[in-house]
């Protein structure tokens, strides 16, 4: 079997805007969490990563023409921009790693995932139309403009789906009602229809079919554009909502940071965003493994990327309660009050071994040796017992590890109540002895990118011979939890532990992936 290593890793999280601001911020105990106020003041603490694109800029000047810089600045959103970051950065450990990949050709794949999407993308154009439609609906229910409604006026006698007036509704739900009144008469305005047929004439407009089609084609755009004006001072008319979209809308869809990657990177091979909620970057992990154990990849560049936290993020765990609200930090294996949300991404270059090294490429942390996966079948929220033991048990099956030969292990837990359920969990399968961190409490729960921190986390301190503390305090651990296992990191950091590591990751709706790691020989 093809044995598998990392040559190159990036991140962008919370206080840490590259990998190196990463390792350092490790050695601390401190939580990296910060208000929020995303709903102005706000009882919330998140991880809001630290980001700045023009960092890169010298980097993608030198590859790409000038435009390129402002076209990713003004279409990609956060995401996009946060994968384009941790995959420059992973390729700075092995230099010539980058000329590696193109050179690969189809043979160098990209997995770059996320967990909700471009949500705060989303939620700008959403608003951008919703604005943009009120105005227009206000425009064409107006009597002067709406025969329809001046007619209505002198009968008022009753219509099919005819809204209550909004005068009538009592002033917490009178938006709502505008809404309802002002969009139920612009359907019905004749002037529309008016407007509406002038503007599907010069949409009709069509490219000649004699002639160069590329500056046929320009000119109807032209002509297009200057008749619309036209038509728009004639009615005085607001911008119609159609034209509120941006384009963006489609630029941000869930492969987008792939095949930025791709793109920036000139990988040529096999695309695509794996999704799986929090346990995605365990199961791209997985993907990448199969792939060069397959012999179909010798490359994959696997990452996770998640936008900073906004209020819909926010608003949506605090009402499925799993967040923290109280305005301190939430440490999991502690009071069980929730998590924190985060944004960020990270990018790991894996690669075959053999084909790496014989290269000249150094592996970098641990030797990733198996990934199980496996799905609870069973609620959208609570894991189950059996699907995340399944996980452990195919993951250690695989890498030939036994229970006696895992020295330390990296939870999922969130700071709920499941805490406990994941403790025993593991110590139904595991022994006394192994030592446990839990991580969210430093940097937050990034939905896709928070297991890749976390098991980044666990190679970095393999590498340099320690495990990084946490913030958790022995005092505070949750006594029912100390009753099931003792042997956890708090505040200060220890020595790494001989053996094999584990991290697990259980994502919403049961998607559960084990990580099973050892040193390099």
């Amino acid at each position: 079997m093809r044995r598998v290593g990392i040559f190159g890793w990036g991140v962008v999280a919370p206080r840490s805007p590259n990998i190196e601001a990463f390792a350092k911020n490790l050695e601390s105990s401190e939580t990296w969490l910060t208000p929020f106020n995303g709903f102005g003041p706000d009882n919330f603490l998140v991880g809001t990563p630290t980001f700045n694109l023009a960092d890169y800029k010298p980097w993608i000047d030198e590859r790409f023409p000038a435009n390129r810089f402002s076209q990713l600045e003004r279409k990609m959103g956060q995401p996009t921009q946060y994968a384009i970051g941790a995959f420059i950065q992973s390729l700075s450990q092995n230099p010539g790693i980058e000329k590696e990949l193109q050179s690969l050709g189809t043979k160098a794949h990209v997995y770059v995932g996320t967990g909700l999407g471009d949500l705060p993308t989303i939620q700008n154009i959403s608003l951008d139309l919703y604005r943009a439609q009120r105005r227009w609906d206000r425009f064409w229910a107006s009597p002067e403009r709406n025969g329809a409604v001046r007619q209505w006026r002198e009968t008022r006698e009753p219509l099919p789906g005819l809204p209550p007036e909004p005068s009538t509704i009592e002033e917490v739900e009178r938006d709502k009602a505008e809404d309802d009144w002002w969009h139920f008469w612009a359907g019905r305005s004749p002037e529309l229809r008016e407007y509406l047929e002038e503007l599907r004439e010069i949409e009709a407009i069509g490219v000649p079919d004699e002639g160069d089609v590329e500056s046929a084609k320009l000119a109807v755009i032209k002509e297009k554009r200057t008749r619309n004006a036209r038509l728009q001072k004639k009615w005085s008319a607001p911008e119609p909502p159609w034209n509120a979209v941006s384009s963006n809308v489609l630029w941000n869809i869930h492969n987008t940071p792939a095949s930025q990657v791709s793109m920036l990177g000139q990988i040529t091979g096999m695309t695509f965003a794996p999704v799986a909620a929090c346990s995605s970057f365990g199961y791209g992990l997985k993907l990448a493994m199969n792939s060069i154990r397959l012999g179909e990849a010798k490359a994959v560049v696997l990452g996770m990327t998640d936008a900073a936290p906004n209020p819909l993020v926010v608003g949506g765990f605090y009402n499925a309660r799993v967040i923290s609200a109280d305005a301190a930090v939430s440490k999991p294996l502690t009071a069980l009050r929730g998590t924190h949300i985060a944004g960020g991404a990270v990018v790991w270059v894996v690669g075959d071994y053999e084909h790496f090294t014989q290269k000249g490429f150094k592996a970098l942390g641990l030797e990733p040796v198996a990934v199980g996966v496996t799905a609870d079948a069973d609620h959208i929220i609570t894991p189950s017992k059996e699907g995340p033991t399944l996980a452990i048990r195919e993951a250690l099956g695989a890498a030939g590890c036994q229970p006696q030969d895992v020295g330390s292990w990296d939870l999922h837990a969130t700071a709920t109540p499941g805490d406990f359920l994941e403790v025993q969990n593991l110590r139904d399968v595991l022994p006394e002895s192994v030592l446990i961190t839990a991580r969210k409490g430093t940097f937050g729960h990034g939905m896709s990118a928070g297991g890749g921190w976390e098991l980044t986390a666990q190679y970095l301190g393999a590498e340099a011979g320690k495990v990084y503390p946490t913030p958790l305090a022995a005092p505070e651990l949750n006594k029912q939890i100390a009753k099931v296992h003792g042997r956890f990191v708090f505040n200060k950091e220890e020595a790494a532990p001989e053996g094999c590591s584990g991290k697990l990751s259980m994502g919403v709706g049961g998607i559960n992936a084990c990580i099973i790691s050892r040193p390099w020989k």
